[in-house]
């Protein structure tokens, strides 16, 4: 029964209950005092003798709930916590006991539990670790040569979406828009030029050479599509003479096969360890959406719970105002720095394709989003993403009371921010990235495994984005001090 609701609430409600229980014995037995007594002189000294209990009643049961909230229920929901983050956290500190010191010998019993399921862990790693290594070894070294080979390469599943690409197929495809896994081929090439060589090649079972447009019709590119195998799953090559990739350029193969044989669901329903997330952050002239402007974004990608290596959008933005200093202490970003960057207009629609058929993430998203959506119909965008917020993911797995900043959140997932990178809008997207990779599997744990369960628990937390971003008396939203 209210197993859905917290173990923390479900205690207040306990003890609302045994007040309410308590009140009512006592209305009920001085109403028949009152009654016996059969003189009507005394019902005021009864009814004040009543609310003088109720008001006794709950004040007790309120002291002696504070009393267990901070004694029993914390600490019960702060050790579930550390439990979950040494099982499924990778986090290695180890159970602090004095945490939970009044719940007898449970905490030790915990924090030896978990020592000793940490050192099965790590006996168990150890004896993988050498061959896991020797495979990373072989993967780097193919992947170092597939990248350096001259031929621009693209492999795509059966839905037409991108599962693998080299270092030359990005320069080809970056001018088009930025190369990302799980993309859409139709994102960078024109559909209606494309699909009479993949008929061809189908139909064949043949290569297919053709010529065919970029997604905007302003470029042409020569391609040849070979069928792989006897599945739906094709290789894209475009002609050599298409790219000249200098040798500063050349970066790793970016690829993951998972996504060939990834059962398609609607998003909501999708796993969690299977979504598309984009992750960002924005630095900003100010802390006033509605007058302040954006003058850095910066995203990375998180793909089948894992951060996509090369796969990042970083943009400095001329806000078409001056920085004040006070914000340029924080973020470092100087009005000569935006002099010749982008409007907002271009930055964002750029964004906007970056996070194409992707979950949006940010560390307190109402704040970045409203700059964002203030432009959007000059950008000429719908912001219509699913969005997650870390700072509502943490509370759900680590409880309303503990601080959900950035810095703490990092800190209690032992994730380490360099300190060149902290308020800068790519570093600060890395740390939110690097939080939800982690995030993830101690959401699965809890049961939370689909994009729809996540956003039913986080919806439970919404107060504590509110308290973050309160409404000022122009309509905007406003908060004292740095951005958490």
């Amino acid at each position: 029964m209210l197993t859905h609701l917290s173990l923390r609430l479900r205690i207040f409600l306990f003890f609302g209950l045994i007040a309410l229980g308590n009140i009512a014995i006592f209305v009920g037995g001085l109403w028949l005092g009152y009654l016996r007594a059969g003189l009507p002189a005394l019902l005021d000294p009864f009814v004040f003798a009543g609310l003088l209990a109720s008001f006794a009643c709950l004040g007790i049961c309120a002291a002696i709930w504070l009393l267990f909230d901070e004694h029993v229920a914390k600490p019960i929901e702060t050790l579930a916590a550390e439990m979950r983050l040494k099982a499924h956290g990778g986090v290695s500190r180890d159970i602090d006991a004095q945490t939970a010191r009044y719940l007898g010998d449970l905490a030790p019993a915990a924090a030896g539990l978990a020592g000793q399921l940490g050192d099965n862990t790590l006996q168990t790693a150890r004896s993988i670790a050498q061959e896991t290594a020797r495979l990373e070894a072989e993967k780097q070294r193919l992947t170092a040569l597939l990248s350096e080979m001259p031929v621009a390469t693209v492999m795509l599943g059966p839905d037409h979406r991108i599962v693998l690409y080299d270092a030359q197929a990005a320069t080809v495809l970056s001018r088009i828009a930025p190369p990302r896994l799980n993309a859409s081929l139709y994102d960078y090439l024109d559909r209606n030029t494309l699909e009479p060589a993949l008929t061809k090649m189908r139909k064949t079972g043949q290569e297919a050479r053709a010529q065919v447009a970029s997604r905007d019709k302003t470029q042409s590119f020569a391609i040849c599509l070979k069928p792989l195998g006897q599945g739906d799953s094709y290789v894209l090559i475009f002609d050599a003479p298409a790219t000249v990739l200098m040798p500063q350029d050349v970066q790793p193969l970016v690829f993951d096969f998972d996504l060939i044989v990834r059962p398609m669901h609607e998003i909501a329903d999708r796993p969690l360890h299977q979504q598309c997330f984009v992750v960002f952050d924005t630095e900003t002239t100010g802390l006033l959406p509605h007058r302040d402007e954006i003058v850095q974004i910066g995203a990375v990608r998180v793909l089948n719970g894992r951060q996509v290596t090369g796969e990042r959008f970083d943009t400095l933005v001329n806000p078409g105002r001056p920085i004040p200093e006070s914000a340029s202490r924080i973020h470092g970003i100087s009005p000569a720095m935006v002099a010749d960057a982008p409007k907002i207009t271009a930055a964002a629609a750029a964004f906007h394709h970056f996070a194409t058929d992707a979950v949006i993430v940010a560390h307190n998203a109402p704040f970045d989003m409203a700059f964002l959506r203030r432009h959007a119909k000059d950008t000429g965008v719908q912001w219509d993403h699913p969005i997650l917020d870390t700072v509502l993911l943490s509370a759900v797995l680590f409880g309303a009371s503990v601080p959900h900043t950035l810095d703490a959140l990092c800190a209690r997932l032992e994730i380490t921010i360099p300190a060149a990178q902290r308020h800068t809008a790519l570093g600060d997207a890395q740390a939110t990235a690097a939080a939800l990779v982690k995030m993830i599997p101690l959401l699965q744990a809890r049961g939370f495994t689909t994009l729809r369960d996540v956003i039913e628990q986080t919806q439970r937390h919404r107060r504590l984005l509110e308290d973050l971003n309160p409404v000022d008396n122009h309509g905007g939203t406003w908060q004292a001090g740095k951005k958490p």
